[in-house]
């Protein structure tokens, strides 16, 4: 049973990276990779109810990934759909390459912690849009995004999902992540956006403006919706300390906030006229394909990580690698290939708080590695499939241009965590 998972799995995989060469849209092989191999777990079992119990748990954290996900789209096609971002992007707005790329860089990197990598990613997609024109720096300063948005949210409690399960877990506490890990995540992605900046030369071409896609809309709404917006992205992590409850019910929240404040501030105009600026037409812009190409891979990764593979690799791994440092490294960088998600879990059950207690380098390390190292592949991190899926970049490109600087400022972060933390001992 355990060969045919993994076969089925690798070739979703090489038909998602192959996406170009065949013509075939990544969410199609995602999704049939992810349901054949939750097939082919559930017909090689004696108890279908026992299968049927544990997909159904992994779909709730599933769906609310999607949930989540969703929801920040919608809001973020909002404040676009109001022109909203232009008060952003005329703050930072420049036609020197080394500033902008400084600026929207840091800029991710810090609203990542505040936010989250996904949330903060598809916010600085939208802004990006906006400012450049030229289709190669775009993609180049997209990625750059990617490494930024996973660099910012590892340092930060809220700002990824691994570094979330090991604060509730309480194999880290919420200050001394923050203090440990800021230095080494500003190390990885100031290595690779150096170096993109030595690569770009030039100016900036600012994008086409299509006339006919404005909004008229008054400043007072601009401002009132990206404020609104940006406010109801911010509440989240705020609602999920206050109520307990996950992450995308806030962002449900938020959605449903901005349903009713537009409803409001176009209730006296025709139906022609508010119809491109309501929730209802940003649903239909959403990225759908992109959603369901993360339900897909998430699906195939839990059926992996049902049919106990992930602890085996992580077994493997432990027996194999004896070196602590390495142990994590490694870990790290198979996260750019399967989900981090599982990988964390996997191993905060394998190493018990008895064995590496609260705040111990383990955890902080494991903390960092999981956090950036999903930025070596562009299908990694979530972070990188929403870049992926809302500004079409190839996988192969992004090997090719961005892999091997993000796995630089992945080193260089790690040699500067290590060396921080024999020195403050």
């Amino acid at each position: 049973m355990d060969w045919l998972i993994v076969s089925i799995f690798i070739i979703g995989y090489l038909l998602i990276t192959f996406e170009n060469s065949i013509h075939l849209n990544k969410a199609a092989p995602a999704l049939l990779a992810g349901v054949l191999c939750w097939t082919a777990l559930i017909l090689n079992s004696e108890n279908h109810q026992e299968v049927d119990g544990q997909l159904m748990e992994h779909l709730a954290e599933i769906s609310g990934i999607v949930f989540f996900l969703l929801g920040a789209m919608v809001i973020v096609e909002l404040i676009d759909a109001h022109d909203g971002f232009d008060n952003v992007s005329a703050i930072i707005r420049t036609t020197n390459r080394t500033k902008l790329i400084v600026m929207v860089s840091l800029l991710t990197f810090f609203l990542s912690a505040i936010l989250d990598n996904l949330t903060t990613t598809i916010v600085m997609i939208s802004l990006l849009r906006k400012l450049v024109g030229n289709r190669e720096l775009k993609l180049l300063i997209a990625g750059l995004i990617v490494i930024a948005a996973n660099a910012g949210g590892a340092w930060s409690p809220i700002g990824d999902v691994t570094t979330t399960m090991l604060w509730i877990g309480g194999q880290i506490t919420a200050f001394n992540i923050i203090k440990t890990l800021i230095l080494p995540s500003l190390v990885c992605l100031f290595v690779p956006m150096l170096i993109v900046i030595k690569m770009a030369k030039g100016e900036v071409l600012p994008p086409e403006i299509d006339v006919s896609e404005s909004s008229n809309s008054t400043e007072l709404d601009k401002k009132l919706v990206l404020g609104i917006g940006l406010g109801c992205l911010l509440f989240v992590p705020v609602f999920k300390t206050l109520t307990h409850l996950p992450p995308f019910m806030g962002m449900l929240f938020g959605l449903g906030v901005m349903w009713v404040l537009t409803e409001i501030i176009h209730h006296k105009k025709d139906e022609s006229d508010k119809e491109k600026l309501s929730v209802l037409y940003a649903l239909q812009k959403a990225d759908t394909p992109s959603i369901l190409f993360f339900l897909g891979i998430l699906l195939a990764v839990s059926a992996l990580q049902t049919s106990g593979l992930l602890s085996q690799l992580a077994g493997w791994l432990d027996t194999k690698i004896p070196d602590t440092n390495i142990l994590i490294l490694s870990i790290g960088i198979l996260s750019a290939v399967v989900d981090n998600v599982p990988l964390v879990a996997a191993t905060q059950n394998m190493y018990p708080l008895t064995q590496y207690g609260t705040d111990h380098f383990f955890w902080e390390f494991i903390a960092y590695a999981t956090g950036t190292g999903g930025s070596i592949l562009i299908i990694g991190s979530a972070a990188g499939v929403a870049a992926m899926g809302l500004e079409k970049i190839d996988f192969f490109w992004y090997v090719k241009r961005l892999s091997w600087l993000a796995l630089a400022g992945y080193f260089a972060g790690a040699v500067v965590y290590i060396l921080q933390f024999n020195l403050l001992k």
